[in-house]
C-alpha cells in the first residue's frame, strides 16, 4: 500500500536532527522547500468568498507570494482593483472609491425619490383639476392652456384651502398598491409572466398582457372609488378615512353600502374601456421608453468614449437616461390617450351622485347627471354636444404637470452634478 504523503514531505523535520535519521531518510528522502515553485505547489490561497476580507462581488485575492509595496509608514493598504480614480491626498484609493460608490448610491436614491415625489405629490393638484374638467360636461371653459389652469387652481385654493387640490391623494397610493399586489398574486398562482425576456415570442407577450388585463380588472372598482374622491367637491365632502377607498370599492362590487342611482353603469360595462385604456397606456409607454432609452444610450456612447468619460459624467449617464425615458413615456402616453381617458372617467363617475366644483368660476358646485349608455354613446355625445375639443377638457393641467416634472428633474441633475464634482 503506497503512502499518501507526497515525496519530499518530512513531517518531523522541524524537530531538528530527526531529518537525518535512516528510518525516515531512506523511505522518504528529505527535500528543501527553499524554492518558491515548490512552496507554491503545496501552499494555496483560500477560496474567495464575497464579503470576506472586505472583498466585493467579482473581486479576487492577490496571488500568494506577491509582496505588498511598502511605504515609510509600513506596508501599503491593498487597493481595490482599478480603484486608482477618486482618491484624495492622505486617503487610500480603496477608501476614495468606496466613498464615491456610497455617494453615487445615495444620489441615485435621491434622484429616484425626487422623481416619485414629483409624479405622485407635486403633480396631484394637476391630476385633480384635470379629472374635474374631464367629467364636467357643463363647462364652457375647456382649460386647454396652462394659464387658465393656474388661474382656476388659485381660485380653488383661495376659496376652499389647500386641501381642495390634494384631496384623494391617499386613495391614489392605495390603488397603486392594490394594482402591484394583484399583479404579484396572480403571477404567483398562474403561469403568466410579470416580465418579458429579451427572447420574447408572441405567446409570452399575450400571456403578459393577459396578466395586465386581469390586474386592471381587479383594481377597477377601487379606481372608481379613488376617482370619486379626487373630483368630489371639498365643500360638501366629509372627512373620510384613508381606507374609505377600499370600503367603497368593495361596496361597488357587492352593490351595498354606497348610494348610487339607476344611471350607474354596471362593472361589466366598464371592463372593456378600463382594460383598453390600461393596456394601451402600458404598451405605448413601454415602446416609447425602450426607444428613448436606446437613443440616449447610443448618443451617450458616441459623444463620451469610455476612456475619456469623467466620473461625474459616467454617474450621470447611469441614472438620468432611464428617468428621462420614463418621463417621455408617461408624457406621450397621457397625451395620446387623453380623449379615451376623458370617456373612461365619465363612464366611471356616472350614477355615483358626485358633486364637483365649478371649473368655470372657481367656486360653487355642480352635480353630475350624465346618462351615457356605454362607451360608444359617450363618444358620440361628446362629439355632438361639446365638439372634438371636448375630449381635451383640462389638457392645460397635463402641460403644467409635466413642465413641473421636467423642472424638478433638471434641478435634481444640477444638484447631483455639483455634489459629485465637489467629492471628486
Amino acid at each position: 500500500m503506497h503512502p499518501r504523503r507526497p515525496d519530499g514531505f518530512d513531517g518531523l523535520g522541524y524537530r531538528g536532527g530527526i531529518r537525518d535519521e535512516q528510518a525516515f531518510g531512506g523511505a522518504f528522502p528529505a527535500r528543501s522547500f527553499s524554492s518558491a515553485s515548490d512552496r507554491g505547489h503545496w501552499v494555496t490561497t483560500p477560496p474567495d468568498i464575497p464579503g470576506s476580507r472586505n472583498l466585493l462581488w467579482g473581486e479576487k485575492s492577490p496571488p500568494y507570494g506577491v509582496p505588498a509595496p511598502s511605504t515609510p509608514e509600513g506596508p501599503e493598504e491593498e487597493p481595490f482593483p482599478g480603484g486608482s480614480g477618486g482618491s484624495v491626498p492622505g486617503q487610500s484609493s480603496g477608501e476614495g472609491r468606496w466613498e464615491q460608490e456610497q455617494l453615487s448610491r445615495f444620489a441615485g436614491f435621491g434622484i429616484g425619490l425626487a422623481s416619485l415625489f414629483t409624479e405622485n405629490v407635486l403633480a396631484h393638484p394637476c391630476i385633480v383639476l384635470r379629472r374635474q374638467c374631464q367629467v364636467n360636461y357643463h363647462a364652457q371653459h375647456y382649460h386647454l392652456t396652462p394659464f387658465t389652469v393656474i388661474n382656476i387652481m388659485y381660485s380653488f385654493n383661495k376659496t376652499q384651502g389647500p386641501r381642495a387640490l390634494w384631496k384623494g391623494m391617499g386613495s391614489t397610493f392605495i390603488v397603486q398598491g392594490i394594482t402591484l399586489g394583484a399583479e404579484g398574486i396572480i403571477s404567483e398562482f398562474t403561469p403568466l409572466p410579470r416580465e418579458v425576456s429579451h427572447k420574447w415570442n408572441p405567446k409570452q407577450i399575450g400571456e403578459h398582457l393577459l396578466l395586465k388585463s386581469l390586474t386592471y380588472m381587479v383594481a377597477m372598482p377601487f379606481y372608481s372609488a379613488s376617482l370619486i374622491e379626487t373630483v368630489q367637491s371639498e365643500i360638501i365632502r366629509d372627512n373620510t378615512g384613508i381606507l374609505e377607498c377600499v370600503k367603497e370599492g368593495i361596496g361597488r362590487v357587492i352593490g351595498m353600502g354606497v348610494p348610487h342611482s339607476k344611471r350607474l353603469l354596471p362593472l361589466l360595462s366598464l371592463i372593456f374601456p378600463t382594460v383598453l385604456h390600461g393596456l394601451l397606456h402600458y404598451i405605448i409607454s413601454s415602446i416609447i421608453q425602450k426607444f428613448v432609452l436606446l437613443i440616449l444610450k447610443r448618443k451617450t456612447y458616441n459623444s463620451h468614449p469610455a476612456e475619456s468619460t469623467s466620473p461625474v459624467q459616467s454617474m450621470l449617464d447611469a441614472y438620468f437616461p432611464e428617468l428621462i425615458a420614463n418621463f417621455a413615456a408617461s408624457l406621450c402616453s397621457d397625451v395620446i390617450l387623453y380623449p379615451l381617458e376623458t370617456v373612461l372617467h365619465r363612464l366611471h363617475i356616472q350614477g355615483t351622485r358626485t358633486i364637483i366644483d365649478n371649473t368655470d368660476l372657481g367656486y360653487e358646485v355642480l352635480p353630475i347627471n350624465t346618462q351615457y349608455e356605454g362607451m360608444r354613446d359617450c363618444i358620440n355625445t361628446i362629439k355632438q354636444e361639446e365638439g372634438m375639443l371636448g375630449f381635451y377638457k383640462g389638457f392645460g393641467a397635463v402641460i403644467v404637470q409635466y413642465t413641473l416634472h421636467a423642472a424638478v428633474l433638471q434641478i435634481t441633475k444640477i444638484i447631483y452634478s455639483t455634489l459629485l464634482q465637489n467629492s471628486v
